[in-house]
């Protein structure tokens, strides 16, 4: 079973031709909206990579909290651990550029409301052998108390140290596994601009210091793990992307739900690397997140 414990979001997605740069404006192309949230992104990925999945999180009091829940409902996700406060639901503004590359602004919204009591229940309900999954668009005070618990629970732990918080260095030690893109994984290392190799042997060094499992997406060149003192490769799918919000999301609700599933962690990294990929040729985060026979088709 697995518990995501995290953000609920509406994307509000403008496509322009190219990113702006600062004080630029930009003539768009389409506007659209999707359900999204980091959380629920991730949720929505696990089920649909087949487990069975609880949110905990929250969602306000306006127009778009219903919109922001439909397709978890509609694709079985347990939500009877998600809040309704007063205020409005959070919202993600998101430009994507003609090649696909995105900036995005998140306004917490009832994200913000997601405390310690909830992060105490959440863990309450889970078993030794769950699987707790987090990232940081809520407080991470909230994140750190449901980390704490669940240590003490004997359940598994994935921290996403995304968005890039003052946090994120932190919280990652904490967690079993930790789940980073290249910016990321230097922050949780302390050091910047590694290259390949140098990067490789700050994975493995971490890895022996701290016994967690680290992982490190790279987008086109794959993904690179260290788990039980071996160093993983692996790819992706080559694809032209249409859209990548919602890749990084896709991979770890893939990675969660195959480990969840008892697949070896090697498969599973692969299964998350090509689901991740497919993610990225569809537009919008929850939308472009594809079902469990369209990866298989592809591993």
């Amino acid at each position: 079973m697995i518990t995501v414990f995290g953000s609920i979001n509406m994307d509000l997605i403008a496509t322009t031709p190219r990113l702006p740069k600062p004080g630029e404006t930009v003539a768009g192309t389409g506007f659209s909206t999707a359900a999204g949230g980091k959380g629920a992104n991730q949720a929505l990925a696990a089920r649909r990579a087949g487990s069975a999945v609880r949110m905990v999180g929250a969602v306000g009091r306006d127009e778009f909290a219903g919109p922001a829940l439909a397709l978890l409902d509609e694709a079985g996700n347990d939500l009877s651990k998600v809040h309704h406060v007063d205020g409005p639901t959070g919202i993600a503004v998101i430009l994507v550029g003609g090649d696909g590359e995105n900036m995005i602004t998140v306004v917490p919204g009832a994200n913000g409301a997601v405390g310690e009591p909830e992060a105490k229940e959440a863990v309450a309900a889970m078993q030794p052998g769950d699987f707790l999954m987090l990232q940081l668009e809520v407080p991470a005070a909230s994140v750190e108390r449901a980390l704490t618990d669940a240590k003490a629970r004997g359940v598994t732990t994935i921290l996403n140290i995304a968005p890039l918080t003052a946090d994120a260095a932190r919280l990652g030690r904490m967690a079993d596994i930790v789940i980073a893109n290249e910016t990321e994984f230097e922050r949780l290392a302390g050091r910047e601009a590694l290259d390949a190799a140098e990067r490789e042997q700050t994975l493995m060094r971490l890895h022996g210091e701290t016994g967690q499992t680290l992982i490190v997406t790279l987008g086109a060149d794959g993904v690179i793990a260290a788990r039980d003192s071996k160093l993983f490769r692996t790819m992706g799918l080559a694809i032209e992307p249409a859209d990548t919000v919602g890749a990084g999301d896709t991979f770890c609700g893939y990675l969660t739900a195959g480990l969840d599933q008892g697949i070896a962690f090697e498969q599973a990294l692969r299964r998350a690397a090509v689901a991740g990929s497919l993610a990225c040729l569809k537009t919008g985060a929850q939308p472009s997140i594809p079902t469990v026979d369209e990866v298989e088709r592809r591993v």
